[in-house]
């Protein structure tokens, strides 16, 4: 009995090691290729929310000679996230947001984890927290955040340090 739960449990621990990471083809996409716009100044358009996205983490600079996402991606408080959007002048846009639960669940890509995001289109994602505006109703210390590791939300007190990506409305 017990060398038959522990060989349970070894064979329980391999099968979550063996679909991390991975594309699940029977789940239908959520965040195709083609929905999105890649533009060479380190930006994605999306056609499907109208919104325009940072292609790299914040504190990221994209180069579009290699296309990748170069320099490192601090985690910051929520004061700090919404300091930093407001500061940030990406592209030579200075309208940049924290986007608020909707809007950054419209890129979480249901179909995949470990990251939960289409990474031809993001990159420079992390496996962690990744802040929004939206505060919780009842704990209003608190502000809901998409973990891209797995594409679940969760509140997380506003003081936590925490990765971010921001957005704007394109005119």
């Amino acid at each position: 009995m017990k060398f038959k739960l522990i060989t349970t449990f070894a064979a329980m621990s391999l099968s979550f090691n063996v679909i991390a990471g991975v594309c699940y083809d029977s789940v239908t996409q959520t965040t195709p290729t083609e929905r999105f716009t890649i533009n060479p100044d380190g930006t994605v358009s999306d056609s499907k929310t109208g919104l325009m996205w940072q292609r790299c983490s914040y504190g990221q600079v994209y180069n579009n000679a290699t296309a990748t996402c170069e320099g490192s991606t601090p985690s910051l408080t929520w004061q700090a996230a919404l300091r930093g959007a407001v500061n940030d002048t990406t592209a030579s846009y200075n309208d940049w947001q924290v986007p608020n639960i909707k809007e950054l669940a419209s890129i979480i890509e249901h179909r995949c984890t470990e990251p939960s995001i289409n990474e031809s289109v993001f990159l420079g994602t992390k496996l962690q927290n990744y802040w929004t505006n939206t505060s919780g109703v009842n704990t209003i210390n608190s502000a809901w955040v998409y973990q891209f590791d797995s594409g679940l939300n969760s509140l997380h007190a506003k003081t936590s340090s925490v990765y971010l990506r921001l957005m704007r409305y394109e005119k």
